[in-house]
């Protein structure tokens, strides 16, 4: 059992020599490149060597016990630790998204419901800035439309993390779930009568890609500025700074009016068009691949409502994998792990399976 990974042991001692040459360091890419293996072997290079560890000492405690029964308890305990590093390594060895130490652009839609869709836009946005707090990650908003009762009516988020991530731990490994429409059941502020109302806002999450990702031409942009709108100020409404940029071959299109100048505004609505390139070409060659280990969670259609949050009841919801708790205050102020581990357990559980 697992002898493949006696390879993914060469090559992890491979990896520690060569990062020790400071020559290597010389190509900060390369250097980048080979660190984030080694960081993605060490855990199961570690654990292997755990499980071995154990395996060794359970032939031991068991000669033993052979002839001292005060054995026996030991070979009981080391075969429970045996199990529980078998399938610890059975889940690192689960295959891995390419995409899941990538940074990410989060964006909130505003849906069916008006201004109580707005509010609860801004909901979510302050959940995810929260939970990116907690969990230690940087966010930049780089482009907001704000409906006027205080909510959005769209906003984009860049999320990031500081540093190198553990496996699993990057922000696009846990944020990928999110993507898709989440309905909210409350008495509205605008309600006189206080009846319940539903509406829903919608969620998109794309890793950001860097300029090396996606090879945009030029000559298949156009490029359009604006008057920005909004609340006012010095530089909007008075000059054509906004840019809204159009890439021709694929019709998608990005723009962004936050900034002061023309410029910076082309640079984050090119930023966004690049992530989103980069999102319909991972979902095309998953598409026309029908990898039979893609999750059951990534699957759902985008405009599946894929989460309930019930304020009367204090309840939240994933509809995918069947999560239910009655702490939803706790999860809006940000406390988001249980949740989106339900969806990893899943994830991960539908790649065993097909593996």
């Amino acid at each position: 059992m697992f002898e493949a990974v006696e390879e993914l042991v060469a090559e992890h001692a491979d990896l520690e020599k060569r990062l020790a040459d400071p020559s290597v360091f010389a190509d900060q890419a390369n250097a980048r490149k080979l660190n984030k293996r080694y960081a993605e072997l060490t855990p199961i290079v570690a654990t292997y060597r755990s499980w071995k560890q154990t395996g060794d000492d359970i032939e031991t405690a068991r000669e033993l016990a052979a002839d001292d029964p005060d054995f026996a308890a030991e070979v009981k305990e080391l075969d429970k630790q045996r199990e529980e590093l078998t399938e610890k390594l059975r889940l690192l060895l689960v295959p891995r998204d390419p995409s899941d130490d990538k940074d990410v652009i989060l964006e909130i839609k505003a849906g069916a419901g008006g201004d109580e869709s707005a509010l609860f836009a801004g909901d979510l946005l302050r959940m995810y800035l929260r939970y990116a707090e907690r969990v230690g990650w940087k966010t930049e908003i780089i482009d907001a439309t704000e409906s006027e009762l205080g909510g959005y009516k769209d906003v984009q988020v860049a999320v990031k993390s500081r540093g190198a991530t553990e496996p699993g731990q990057g922000v696009w490994a846990r944020l990928k779930y999110e993507g898709g429409v989440h309905r909210v059941q409350r008495v509205p502020a605008t309600e006189s009568q206080g009846r319940i109302h539903t509406s829903a806002a919608g969620v998109l999450v794309t890793p950001e890609a860097e300029e090396v990702d996606v090879e945009i031409n030029p000559n298949d942009l156009r490029i359009d500025v604006y008057r920005s709108s909004g609340p006012g100020g010095q530089s909007v409404n008075t000059t054509d700074s906004a840019v809204r940029i159009t890439h021709i071959p694929t019709g998608v299109v990005a723009s962004c009016q936050n900034e002061k100048s023309q410029l910076q505004n082309k640079e984050q609505a090119l930023r966004i068009l690049r992530s989103r390139l980069l999102a319909a070409a991972q979902e095309e060659a998953e598409r026309e691949a029908a990898d039979a280990r893609r999750s059951q969670v990534r699957t759902v259609d985008r405009s599946e409502k894929i989460r309930t949050y019930n304020f009367p009841e204090n309840r939240i919801s994933d509809h995918r994998v069947g999560f239910k708790a009655y702490n939803l205050d706790q999860v809006l102020d940000g406390d988001l792990d249980a949740v989106i581990q339900a969806c990893v357990d899943a994830d991960s559980a539908a790649k065993l399976a097909a593996a």
